[in-house]
């Protein structure tokens, strides 16, 4: 993908370039064979901020260098131009490899924490796939081991921070999906209850922590109250448990109310369940008695006399 990408950003910039005249002595210098000539102006050219033609230079360059001592330098300024054009994906994948190509460089540090920075500035939106928010984080971890005491490793830490929270905001906003879809189908409150228990195992110290175990009575207690007579019992028990914890995790919380009242609606719907549960049991045992009575008076009808 990030080929295409990148593919594309040359395509349209020689094409902007051709359009506007510019076949003047940069185009020489471009279709040029003077690879020093080529490389002194792709630096030039970088050093005034003109990153979109060095690019084009330093693209052709890059393969024109390869094993010769200059390389370094040139690969490294590649990589920066592609960051500061803000191609990341492509910026990333060139400074991960200027890292493990010249591992001991005065560069190699910077490289290989760029190339996690540039995931960093990648990671999505939290509404959506946060496939790069992930290896983002193992980026900045990787980073982190590699150099523990770099000056670095502070903003790298901070980064993950923020990766975090974001992944946190997701789990929760998912979480709650669930519940907000409840009315529509009964199982997704029980689906709530699992998610936003998994999103506090996966995030142990998640700012909604709070907010989160409080939707899980909700969530238990909508799921009992729509539920068969029958069910509601244990899924209502289950309810006054998640009432429990969160009373005693949270004795300061301003929904220490709403959890006490929805307690104590869990109990109710106990007894009223019972209550409906006990007189089925009346009226099927009734019903069962005036079947057999009429069973009875059937067989005594039919009876033939004797004679």
């Amino acid at each position: 993908m990030f080929k295409i990408k990148h593919v594309l950003l040359l395509s349209f910039t020689i094409i902007a370039l051709t359009i506007a005249g510019c076949k003047s002595q940069f185009e020489k210098i471009r279709l040029s064979n003077d690879v020093a000539k080529k490389y002194q102006e792709a630096m030039r050219l970088y050093n005034k901020k003109n990153y979109s033609k060095a690019l084009i230079l330093f693209e052709d360059l890059s393969q024109k260098y390869r094993g010769r001592a200059e390389a370094e330098e040139l690969n490294y300024h590649y990589a920066l131009t592609l960051y500061k054009l803000k191609d990341y994906t492509t910026a990333r994948y060139q400074f991960k490899s200027f890292a493990d190509t010249y591992p001991t460089s005065k560069y190699a540090e910077e490289c290989r924490y760029m190339s996690a920075y540039c995931y960093y500035l990648d990671s999505p939106a939290p509404s959506l796939d946060q496939e790069n928010t992930y290896k983002a984080i193992d980026a900045l971890q990787l980073f982190i081991n590699f150099y523990p005491k770099s000056e670095r490793a502070a903003d790298a830490s901070k980064y993950i921070g923020l990766l975090r929270a974001k992944l946190e905001d997701k789990a929760y906003t998912n979480a709650k999906l669930y519940y907000d879809l409840g009315g529509f189908d009964l199982t997704n409150y029980k689906a709530a209850v699992i998610a936003l228990k998994n999103a506090q195992i996966d995030f142990p110290d998640i700012k909604y922590a709070e907010e989160m175990d409080f939707l899980v009575i909700k969530s238990q207690f909508n799921y009992a109250k729509n539920s068969l007579e029958r069910r509601q019992e244990d899924r209502y028990n289950e309810a006054i448990t998640y009432a429990d914890e969160f009373m005693e995790s949270y004795p300061q919380s301003k929904l220490m109310d709403d959890a006490k009242a929805l307690k104590k609606a869990s109990e109710q719907g106990i007894e009223n369940a019972k209550r409906v549960l006990a007189d089925y049991a009346k009226r099927e045992e009734k019903y069962k008695a005036l079947l057999a009575k009429d069973a009875k008076k059937d067989t005594t009808t039919t009876k033939t006399p004797i004679k």
